[in-house]
């Protein structure tokens, strides 16, 4: 590929300000027929690469830098491109600019590679500079971290020279070097094997701003620079980067634009000193009294944005109120700039993701916000430019997400997993006598009263996902030295970032079982479930039967009737039943699977198949102050996809002991009209009440959420008709709508306003 002639490598460093590879042609070619040459490609990456071996993939054709479209862009296309990179293959591909916006040309589009061409060139394409995107569309390519064997890149630059990718903020003032998160300190940038400054010559607050984003905080604050001074003339200090100016939007500090130092720096940075910068935590990450807690809390409740379905916090589906009820972000246009608006808003640093397409599971209700663009400088996304949305534009399936940076606690140091077959399972142990100075002792935790709430607590910390299972005996799990039991009693609500957040037995140990065997174990998983029920279908399908008595023999054996029914005169008489449909859907990112295997299910002589679950649902009827006025039963379920969305097959079925579940994008109907799909409300009297059903409601299979699983109507019973309505799923309105329902007064006539 010869040497680059007119760019010197300074004017490319200043222009590049990221990660730059290029390479040629990932094969030697070997000398071919003589023709008319091609003209020569080369390819690098660019933007905000986090690490070495990703980024916006950029083309050199016809002696001008350009970006490749992301429509239709596949795997296949990535390990082309990652080839050309001198890299053996691509591992993922990025969509909507992750990396950051590119200039210049967008140079392909459409491109569809088998996967196997010599060249990106071969693959089929609209034609060079054929395109009908914009720069927010630009590809990037993540590329396994290992090399072809014997790929010359004749003009890599060389990176230490060229990108920032790791900062920290370095902690100076005695007290603070332990505890965390670390909110104030000497900025530092990773140089080749230690640690570097920053002058802070014509340092200014947006710079502050987007390096307390990065490390998880919404915004800063000032700093007493008399203080490092002193420090500093103290100090043998090695300055890498002067004249840093950022616009304070950045996620990153290497997207915005900075210098190096060349050569000798023990002269650099002569009237300045090393840029030091102090940060404000979000709620969630500021220790300090319940009082000032308690503020905080009554804050968030008046926020009216939030994020649902992720595995840890500071990330999940963008869920905005508005009316009064929960609705999602369509993601076109969604981008790092609102994102970090939504991460901030929230109390977390700026945006490590903005995902769509909706990677966190889809949401339910209606699509409130489309095409928001944020400018980054709005305090909440409600200040951004949107465009209301249309029924046509945009469906669940293009929900969108975010990942937020979030401050460093070192929670994932306090616990671990031993014993299990990789590490997304284990036999858990924490860690005791973590004070000061003290030696880490590490423990077992009593398995009784382990669930799946607090294994969803223990795989957030570890950073390993949802809860698959929270087991209370892990004896084939016995592979470590560690047997004392240290902790027992834990309760988890399930939100907790780490175990000892939890409440707990404190220091007197009180367990039944101690032994090892009985040690309370967990698998987790990247991905869950998650279940909702579909509340209009029970708002029209809702009525009342009078059933005769000999018609419910099969049911009493069942218990689908209240304890009154004992006492019937059988088989004269009747019972009162509210009938209505269930439809149940898995909206999540992981096939809803009952929690026993098969050898342990049980045969339902009235349904005719065998039930996997004991109790699948609640059904309850509730006065409004939640007082059980009817005995709801608690219904076992044969669970299958009864329907499915387009393009999605059917893959769990009852008849003839097949496997049971509920499919992503598929949902179990049970219909009004099949035994036992009701309450039985013959000892209710007239009045006004409330309708609930709440499905998995001892969380025996884990989900992603599971605020979403109970669904709640107003009813109005006159002793002969009955009136439902107003049904919403347990967390679909704001905190005001939701005790309005609660103190709903009643029907005066039949009409429903």
């Amino acid at each position: 590929m010869g040497h680059h002639s007119t760019w010197t490598w300074q004017e490319l460093l200043v222009l590049l300000g990221g990660l730059w590879l290029w390479g040629g042609s990932a094969q030697p070619t070997p000398p071919g027929p003589t023709r008319s040459p091609a003209p020569q490609l080369k390819f690098r990456l660019a933007g905000y690469p986090r690490k070495h071996n990703e980024g916006r993939i950029e083309v050199f054709y016809n002696d001008e830098w350009g970006t490749i479209c992301d429509d239709d862009f596949t795997l296949a296309n990535a390990h082309v491109l990652c080839r050309h990179l001198g890299f053996v293959a691509a591992t993922g591909w990025a969509h909507s600019a992750k990396y950051g916006k590119g200039v210049g040309r967008i140079w392909l589009d459409n491109v569809n590679c088998a996967g196997s061409e010599k060249s990106i060139g071969d693959c089929k394409h609209r034609g060079w500079g054929n395109s009908d995107c914009s720069h927010e569309e630009d590809a990037g390519v993540i590329c396994k971290d290992e090399r072809i064997p014997g790929f010359k890149d004749s003009n890599v630059i060389e990176t230490e020279q060229s990108h920032v990718e790791e900062v920290r903020l370095r902690p100076v003032v005695s007290g603070a070097r332990r505890r965390l998160p670390v909110t104030e300190g000497v900025v530092e940038v990773r140089y080749k094997d230690g640690w570097a400054q920053i002058c802070d010559e014509g340092w200014d607050t947006k710079n502050s701003r987007v390096i307390c984003g990065m490390m998880g905080f919404p915004a800063e604050k000032k700093v007493n620079r008399n203080f490092y001074k002193l420090f500093a003339e103290r100090q043998q200090l090695n300055y890498r980067l002067h004249s840093v100016s950022c616009t304070g939007t950045e996620v990153h500090l290497s997207m915005c634009t900075f210098q190096f130092y060349q050569g000798n720096t023990s002269t650099a940075c002569g009237a300045g000193m090393p840029a030091v910068v102090s940060c404000l935590p979000g709620p969630l990450f500021t220790s300090g009294s319940t009082h000032k807690k308690k503020q905080r809390q009554q804050q968030q409740g008046q926020l009216r944005i939030r994020l649902k379905g992720g595995a840890k916090a500071g990330e999940g589906r963008v869920e905005v109120l508005k009316s009064n009820e929960w609705g999602t972000v369509c993601d076109d246009r969604w981008n790092l700039l609102s994102a970090s608006v939504v991460c901030r808003e929230l109390g977390f640093g700026s945006a490590k993701e903005a995902l769509t397409g909706a990677r966190m599971g889809q949401g339910t209700g209606p699509i409130h916000l489309n095409e928001v663009q944020c400018l980054g400088t709005e305090k909440s996304l409600w200040s951004c430019p949107f465009k209301n949305i249309t029924q046509e534009d945009c469906k669940h399936t293009e929900d969108a997400a975010v990942r937020c940076n979030i401050p460093y606690m070192g929670y994932e140091n306090l616990i671990r997993l031993s014993g299990g077959r990789s590490r997304f399972e284990g036999r858990v142990e924490v860690a005791v006598g973590a004070g000061d100075g003290d030696e880490l002792r590490w423990g077992l935790v009593c398995g009784e009263g382990w669930g799946t709430l607090e294994a969803m607590v223990v795989c957030r910390q570890l950073g390993l996902g949802f809860a698959n299972h929270g087991l209370q005996e892990t004896w084939y799990w016995d592979a470590s030295n560690v047997t004392e039991m240290v902790l027992s009693g834990v309760k988890c609500a399930g939100h907790e970032m780490s175990l000892s957040h939890c409440q707990h037995h404190g220091s007197s140990l009180s367990c039944r079982n101690t032994g090892t065997r009985f040690a309370a174990g967990v698998i987790c998983s990247e991905t869950a479930s998650d279940l909702l029920l579909h509340a209009p279908l029970v708002q029209e399908t809702a009525y009342i039967e009078d059933r005769p008595l000999h018609m419910l023999y099969c049911a009493a054996e069942e218990n689908c009737l209240s304890s009154s029914a004992r006492l019937a005169n059988w088989p004269y008489g009747h019972r009162r039943l509210l009938r209505f449909s269930s439809q149940i859907h898995n909206n999540g990112r992981a096939d809803f699977r009952p929690k026993a295997g098969r050898h342990s299910w049980v045969w339902h002589e009235c349904h005719r198949h065998y039930h996997s679950m004991d109790i699948f649902t609640h059904y309850d009827i509730l006065t409004p102050n939640g007082t059980k006025v009817a005995e709801g039963h608690k219904a076992s379920f044969c669970l299958e996809d009864t329907e499915c969305e387009e393009d999605v097959a059917k893959r769990y079925e009852c008849a003839n002991f097949g496997e049971q579940g509920i499919t992503v994008g598929c949902w179990d109907l049970y219909r009004h009209d099949i035994d036992c799909q009701w309450i039985d409300i013959t000892d209710v009297k007239p009045g006004n009440y409330i309708l609930q059903v709440v499905i998995n409601p001892n969380f025996e299979v884990a989900e992603s959420d599971f605020t979403n699983n109970a669904m709640k109507c107003n009813c109005k019973y006159d002793g002969h008709r009955i009136w439902v309505h107003s049904c919403h799923i347990g967390d679909a309105l704001s905190e005001e709508a939701s005790k309005r329902f609660e103190q709903y007064p009643g029907q005066l006539n039949n009409q429903i306003s």
